[in-house]
């Protein structure tokens, strides 16, 4: 699958979800404490962002 979501714990100690496509990372998360909090900012990006609004505030 071209789309994914990786967890993975950063030098801090602290776990961050990273969104790839094709194994470019797109995006990452802020550090998250534990794994399963990290889980749980997957399971919000996927419920939510698919009708989430645009908003351009590129004021160019």
């Amino acid at each position: 699958m071209a789309h994914t979501f990786e967890i993975v714990k950063d030098k801090a100690g602290e776990f961050r979800v990273r969104f790839k496509y094709n194994s470019e990372v797109m995006f990452s998360t802020e550090g998250y404490a534990s794994k399963a909090s990290a889980q749980n900012a997957i399971d919000s990006i996927k419920k939510n962002g698919p009708g989430a609004d645009v908003v351009d505030s590129s004021a160019g």
